[in-house]
């Protein structure tokens, strides 16, 4: 498999996974013609797109899915909540709605060869998932837009290859920046969004002889800097010793090493890792 990110952060995302056969999204909260200058970047076609995975219906998830599910027909994959709630969205245009088709947590399915595997998250939307993607022995955690992770969260990203773990803020740079008071305590709620410790301290439980990569997403552009998450979850997991900062450089390593962590563009798309 391989993966790459097209945009990430709070203000669009989306997310490409796939093999030889079969090639997917993750969330569409771009423009349709970021997402297809993003595939035409790692060599895919918009129309070799055979779904669409929304993690939920907030904007800067799906604002580009009409025109994707219009031009290029592509079926789109979600909860039946969040379903429910993007029918309801007047800023997607018409959308026809014989590609919908509705997924359950713990409910695997297939996509060509690829496993997909919706599992719940914690976050202010009406039925809120992230996915886990496999192919053969190789996996795919991903998980962003959740105000805190469990046991249950660490059981369905366990033994991943690569993770694609949300590193939205720091919190002193929260509590202190402009955001309404309301808004701040939405964001560190246990229905809000990962801050750079949760994150370093999630992917620490995560660790493991497999895993080759980690790309910290969804960073918010108000309250966090790249390197700030990165030195911050380096030492969450203990990887900060000696390390130099560096951006989304994806490259082979014997495990999990410092330079192993790294920070998906916010505005433009990654190089695609290849597992």
């Amino acid at each position: 498999m391989q993966f790459g990110t097209i945009a990430s952060g709070s203000s669009g995302n989306c997310l490409y996974a796939g093999d030889t056969d079969s090639h997917l999204l993750i969330d569409a909260g771009i423009s349709g013609k970021r997402i297809c200058c993003g595939l035409g970047s790692f060599g895919v076609a918009p129309e070799a797109i055979d779904g669409i995975l929304v993690t939920h219906e907030h904007i800067d998830h799906i604002s580009g899915l009409g025109v994707m599910m219009r031009k290029f027909g592509c079926k789109v994959y979600a909860t039946e909540g969040t379903i429910h709630e993007i029918l309801k969205s007047k800023s997607l245009g018409k959308l026809p709605q014989n590609c919908f088709e509705a997924v359950k947590p713990q409910k695997k399915f297939k996509i060509g060869r690829i496993e997909v595997e919706p599992f719940k998250i914690s976050h202010d939307a009406k039925e809120p998932v992230s996915y886990v993607l496999r192919s053969g022995q190789q996996k795919i955690g991903m998980v962003t837009d959740l105000g805190y992770y469990d046991d249950y969260t660490v059981e369905c990203l366990k033994d991943s290859d690569v993770l694609y773990i949300e590193a939205n803020h720091d919190i002193k740079m929260l509590q202190v920046g402009p955001y309404p008071y309301y808004l701040k305590q939405r964001i560190l709620g246990n229905r809000g969004h990962l801050c750079n410790e949760m994150a370093g301290r999630l992917i620490k439980e995560l660790m493991n002889d497999k895993l080759k990569k980690v790309i910290l997403g969804h960073l918010s552009k108000e309250n966090n800097f790249p390197e700030l998450a990165l030195e911050t979850v380096r030492l969450e997991t203990g990887l900060y010793e000696g390390a130099q900062l560096s951006m989304f450089e994806p490259q082979r390593s014997e495990g999990l090493q410092s330079e192993d962590i790294l920070v998906a563009p916010r505005d433009c798309a990654s190089e695609l890792i290849a597992i």
